[in-house]
């Protein structure tokens, strides 16, 4: 990639998926990320974006990779079959050349999906220019942005006090934390379809305002920095395209309106 002087940013790309994903299956390939949309794999518009954003200096790709998508990546790795690992083995990849074992890296890490291809540079340029300097921030979209954007769009919303958001599908996080908020992120995702114990670790209370929607972006901010023991914040970005990762044969059909008309 870039490694110039404004290049501040790592990124993990995670592009694995389940071997069992119908609509993978259903276009010849063996993960999502490898459809084509608009003569590219979806993975390699991520790529494409990072590079065209000036400001990631390099790319770890947890995933099978075409050749074309390959010249955008420093570092590969392969798929270890959960989020939370793949996540894990991403940021360890991408130590810094020279840099003891044991060592992290010095630039911050944006971790983003491979299934996002109507993401742009100036996007992710955006979005990391404006993202708060604490451990983790995880952008969303608001509900009125989406639809303005990609009218009869599918997504699924969050209705907060302060508005209904759908959540991105990048992050970015600060790696030399993540030993210490990926057990406790672990021990939530274990726990997301036990909704006892999910409630023993987020907190009934919490758990009913949110239901109800009068819970703040303040409050969520700070329940998830008391349950992950780090900083964390949420960035409301203007862009859609953070928003909408390709699912379905709708979404698909729209991603390749969107980037056949884009300019080259």
């Amino acid at each position: 990639m870039n490694e110039g002087p404004n290049t501040s940013w790592n990124a993990v790309v995670l592009g694995g998926g389940d071997p069992g994903d119908d609509f993978a299956a259903a276009h010849g390939v063996a993960v999502k990320p490898l459809i084509e949309v608009a003569g590219r794999p979806m993975g390699a518009w991520v790529l494409r974006a990072l590079r065209d954003s000036g400001q990631v200096a390099r790319v770890a790709y947890v995933g099978p990779l075409t050749p074309e998508m390959a010249e955008f990546v420093d570092v590969r790795v392969t798929d270890r079959g959960t989020l939370i690992a793949n996540l894990e083995a991403g940021v360890a990849a991408l130590r810094e050349p020279g840099r003891a074992e044991g060592g992290t890296p010095t630039r911050r890490v944006l971790v983003v999906t491979a299934d996002i291809p109507m993401l742009s540079g100036e996007q992710v340029r955006g979005v990391l220019e404006s993202a708060p300097d604490v451990g983790l921030v995880y952008p969303v979209v608001e509900k009125s942005v989406c639809e303005a954007s990609y009218p009869g769009v599918k997504r699924t919303y969050a209705r907060l006090k302060d508005g209904t958001f759908t959540g991105g599908n990048l992050f970015l996080l600060d790696p030399a934390l993540i030993g210490k908020f990926l057990p406790r992120l672990r021990a939530v995702l274990d726990a997301r379809k036990q909704p006892l114990k999910l409630a023993g670790i987020v907190g009934p209370v919490f758990i009913v305002k949110m239901l109800l929607g009068q819970l703040k972006i303040a409050e969520l901010e700070a329940r998830v920095s008391q349950i992950l023991g780090v900083e964390a914040r949420a960035l409301i970005t203007p862009h859609a395209a953070v928003g909408t990762d390709i699912d379905k044969p709708g979404d698909l059909a729209l991603a390749a309106e969107v980037l056949t008309r884009a300019p080259a």
